[in-house]
């Protein structure tokens, strides 16, 4: 996570007796109650949160389904267009999500929800991975038990497992997501961060570029608070005895937080650099890149378009945000590129010639390489241009 944070009140050292007054307190015990949520059991980013009532306190569990991605049927190894432009809306920024490819690392799915919350939920958890929210379209607020922050276009939502949140939009017709769900912890690249652990000068952003929760709202009510669990290929309805959002302080590193690609701060050379410098976020079996408006090389030779490319050990995959994009004819906002490993991409006929005179791209695109063979959907097959294997031919 970027940095240490802390929000509201806490004791003095961990683990402390945190009083409070007993004629308000929970059964009178005079007691906030402490819960420490961790990574990698103990070894890893950890927080401390302190409720006003314990947040074991589940009065029903029930199963509400269970689903996995299924691929389609078998392809041959090709090339991959995906138009999710037209995307119907559905469901909400949780049941609403429609997978497009998958491996055990990582899902990604695109949303465009027709509703703030489905009926009958208050709250969303997601128990066994971390959420990457790219938020395409739209804005609003991210609450959670470690209190609110706004979120905006271009945002990504970075939110941890076993976070109990809900988007509040400001206006649910603007809302449009890139949701990436993460196996393993989301980090900020090793190479970016000094022995000490802050944000190296050089880096494409700085600890002022990622915002966590900025209040807490305490709220103590009793009643039925529903939420929306969901661990891999299941979800539960947990029905919790008061409000989760009973948070008085907390602090650590491990907490949700939003990073603007507008925020990234792109690096250039005298000629083409490789993806890596565009490198945003870490992941076990996969990286997430943005590719965010920049200057060009500027060699007075420079070929100002990628080289064609072998990934011969990761599967490639942008996401078309906005802007003209130099490489690559008959993309729109909305579209995936797929290039698997095994087989080489590059620059579409014409564009390489084009690029010599070009000072500046506009383009903004979201990245992801895979360590690991992604699996298509039927629903991505679905929006899938077939001819795309065959653009290059000119």
């Amino acid at each position: 996570m970027p940095h240490y944070l802390k929000l509201g009140e806490t004791p003095r050292k961990h683990h402390l007796k945190f009083p409070r007054a007993a004629a308000a307190s929970f059964k009178g015990e005079g007691l906030h109650y402490e819960h420490v949520i961790t990574t990698e059991g103990f070894d890893r980013a950890y927080s401390m949160l302190y409720h006003q009532k314990p947040p074991t306190r589940v009065k029903r569990v029930e199963l509400v389904r269970e689903f996995a991605p299924a691929p389609a049927a078998p392809l041959p190894l090709r090339h991959h267009h995906l138009k999710s432009f037209q995307l119907p809306r559905r469901g909400d920024p949780y049941t609403g999500r429609v997978p497009l490819m998958f491996n055990a690392d990582l899902t990604c799915s695109r949303c465009r929800p027709a509703t703030a919350m489905a009926a009958g939920y208050d709250f969303y958890r997601n128990g066994q991975s971390d959420d990457i929210i790219f938020v395409w379209g739209g804005g609003g607020w991210l609450e959670t038990n470690f209190g609110r922050l706004r979120y905006r276009q271009d945002d990504y939502i970075v939110i941890p497992r076993g976070t109990i949140y809900r988007l509040v939009p400001d206006d649910i017709a603007q809302e449009d997501y890139l949701i990436l769900e993460s196996a393993h912890p989301v980090r900020i690249p090793a190479r970016y961060l000094h022995p000490e652990g802050q944000i190296r000068m050089g880096a494409p952003y700085s600890e002022r570029d990622f915002h966590g929760p900025t209040e807490l709202v305490p709220n103590e009510q009793e009643g039925d608070f529903a939420i929306l669990l969901k661990d891999r290929a299941r979800l539960t309805k947990v029905v919790m005895a008061s409000h989760p959002f009973d948070v008085v302080g907390w602090d650590g590193y491990l907490y949700p937080f939003t990073f603007n690609a507008n925020d990234f701060e792109p690096i250039t050379g005298t000629v083409h650099l490789p993806p890596p410098i565009h490198q945003t976020f870490e992941i076990r079996g996969y990286v997430v890149c943005t590719f965010a408006p920049r200057w060009l090389d500027h060699h007075p030779e420079a070929v100002k378009v990628p080289w064609a490319h072998d990934n011969t050990e990761a599967d490639e995959v942008l996401f078309y945000v906005r802007g003209q994009f130099g490489s690559r004819k008959g993309v729109e906002p909305g579209s995936f590129t797929l290039h698997p490993q095994g087989i080489p991409h590059g620059p579409h006929p014409g564009t390489t010639l084009k690029s010599f005179d070009a000072q500046r791209t506009e383009e903004l695109a979201v990245m992801f390489d895979t360590q690991y063979p992604l699996q298509l959907t039927p629903e991505a097959l679905a929006m899938d241009d077939p001819d795309y294997p065959l653009s290059w031919l000119g």
